[in-house]
């Protein structure tokens, strides 16, 4: 029997072929969609809010979310005009939770969340079986929530934008920007020209009297008189003059005070030499 050899080229080229060109279109989709979704930014451990993103309001009802401090990240998908839950460990869990005795099983503390309420998007990922939403939730009694929600792409199709785009829209609204504080200051300037104008003033009206002159500040005290040192003066009499000495220098019955600029020596208790 002979041989046949295909060339890992040849297959590279047929498969090439076989598979649809998504990339290109999935790059387009997950640009499209971060442009009008625009993405929030949390914590490293997703407490807070670093930079916060378009408000998103859910059309839908039906979301399940799970607290953020839980390592299962429930699972949501939209199908057929509604919104339910694939994951499994939601399903096991709530069927667990119903049977009569049962102790709740750990995991994170739910929330379902109905049309009308507010979440943020933390990540927008483009897969081939769909897009997903990775959603995050303000704080209810101090807990923050998460969950991801899945817009599946249709079978033997590909996805484009506008499909895409459309299918997003139906579960979610983007809450527009607060402009009451502009409004407010557009309505304050446009009444400010329909104030009452100043009345004049009437021409028999005295003028206002003016204000006396400021009183003539009092004279400087006259200068202190100079310090200086006696003969016969007391150490407390220089002290009191010029302070303590830098220094005291005792030499039998003298006593030498020693300043910055001069040397006061004591016999007897009195100034004898200043130098």
């Amino acid at each position: 029997m002979r041989r046949i050899e295909i060339s890992g080229a040849v297959i590279a080229v047929v498969l090439a072929a076989a598979l649809p060109a998504w990339p290109d279109d999935l790059a387009a989709i997950k640009q499209a969609l971060e442009a009008k979704y625009a993405l929030t930014t949390t914590t490293a451990d997703k407490s807070d809010i670093v930079t916060a993103g378009a408000v998103l309001v859910l059309k839908k009802s039906g979301l399940t979310t799970v607290e953020v401090s839980s390592k299962n990240l429930y699972q949501n998908i939209y199908q057929n005009g509604r919104i339910s839950q694939k994951n499994s460990i939601i399903k096991a869990k709530r069927v667990w939770d119903k049977l009569p005795g049962a102790t709740p099983i750990g995991g994170g503390a739910e929330r379902d969340f109905v049309s009308g309420e507010k979440l943020w998007v933390t990540g927008i990922d483009i897969k081939e079986n769909g897009v997903i939403f990775n959603l995050y939730t303000d704080a209810y009694k101090d807990t923050r929530y998460a969950a991801t929600l899945r817009f599946p792409f249709e079978k033997d199709s590909t996805p484009t934008v506008s499909g895409v785009t459309g299918q997003v829209a139906e579960v979610f609204d983007i809450q527009p920007a607060d402009n009451g504080g502009e409004k407010a200051t557009q309505e304050g300037q446009s009444a400010t020209p329909q104030q009452a104008p100043k009345q004049p003033v009437a021409p028999t009206q005295t003028a206002a009297v003016e204000a006396p002159p400021p009183p003539i500040p009092p004279p400087p005290p006259p200068p202190a008189d100079p310090k200086e040192i006696k003969l016969g003066q007391t150490p407390n009499q220089v002290v009191g003059n010029f302070g303590p000495p830098d220094k005291i220098i005792k030499l039998a019955a003298k006593q030498i005070y020693v300043y910055k600029d001069m040397k006061v020596t004591f016999v007897g208790g009195k100034v004898s030499d200043v130098q």
